[in-house]
């Protein structure tokens, strides 16, 4: 549908969102105008009380979890907004509607003892190597698994202790990396250039065994199997990372515009989620060791 290709282009280059977002709000806009469709009525003749049964429907229909319904009303919304920047439409339908209310889950993190176990656990091979310099960059930056599989040989730069991420919107930002993660990353580089060599080899930092970029499934499945490897009881994934960092970074007195900066962050409101990590290990110590918790 024209229409769709449009909006996906408007999201692409004038919004610039991320992929992931780009192919979830073009999926979702689609669901709306099948149910349009089904409604015999043109989304640009839209009333808000068809939008109302809409919402009314994902809320009723096959569960969904709130972020889901909150996602699918954003890409309705935003599906408006690309209408009345075309011209389509005059008034906005979408204008009422409100979007639910998320709570907010207190990220899950990993301990020092994890991290520890994690960190010092012995590559035997070229993967295991690999997987190594992962775990110690994404803990020593707070990179998304996105931006670390994307990262180039020339985004680092590891004798000032220092990476240039690409993030959401494609922002670029640069992340500062602590002597012992450049030492890993310089030693897992050492690898790779012996297992490659001269071959052609694609320019990003992490490669498969056939000399290309690493896809995300691998990370996860690495980082998976060392966390089993090295004992940890819970699942182990890449953006646990993301939030040990932050939290580990709060608890040593990080300031939180400056761990904004770090993660790549558009809203303070964002970052501040882990204060209550914070808040609620505070419960737990205060739980554990006063003499009436």
């Amino acid at each position: 549908m024209l229409i769709l290709e449009e909006f996906k282009n408007h999201l692409s280059f004038e919004r610039q969102l991320s992929p992931n977002t780009i192919a979830a709000y073009t999926r979702d806009a689609a669901q709306y105008l099948d149910f349009c469709k089904q409604n015999n009525t043109l989304p640009e003749h839209a009333l808000p009380e068809l939008l109302d049964t809409y919402i009314y429907r994902l809320k009723t229909g096959p569960s969904l979890a709130p972020a889901s319904v909150f996602r699918k009303m954003e890409a309705v919304k935003s599906f408006y907004k690309f209408l009345m920047i075309e011209g389509m439409i005059k008034e906005d339908p979408s204008r009422f509607l409100l979007s639910p209310r998320l709570l907010k889950r207190v990220p899950q993190q990993l301990s020092p003892g994890e991290m520890e176990r994690l960190l010092t656990f012995p590559p035997q091979n070229f993967n295991e190597w690999r997987t190594l310099a992962v775990v110690h960059l994404l803990y020593a930056s707070g990179l998304r698994v996105s931006e670390l599989i994307n990262l180039r040989l020339e985004h680092l730069n590891l004798s000032e202790g220092w990476v240039m991420a690409t993030g959401k919107g494609r922002k670029q930002r640069f992340v500062p990396v602590h002597k012992q993660a450049c030492g890993v990353l310089a030693d897992y580089l050492a690898q790779r250039e012996a297992r490659f060599g001269k071959i052609q080899t694609d320019s990003e930092v992490f490669l498969n065994r056939a000399g290309k970029k690493i896809s995300r499934v691998s990370v996860w499945k690495d980082i998976d199997l060392l966390g089993k490897a090295a004992g940890i009881a819970r699942r182990v994934h890449p953006h646990l990372f993301r939030h040990t960092f932050a939290s580990h970074m709060l608890k040593g007195g990080a300031d939180l515009r400056a761990l904004q900066e770090m993660l790549g962050h558009e809203s303070l409101n964002t970052t501040q989620i882990y204060t209550h990590v914070n808040v609620q290990d505070i419960k737990e110590k205060h739980k554990k060791l006063h003499p009436r918790g």
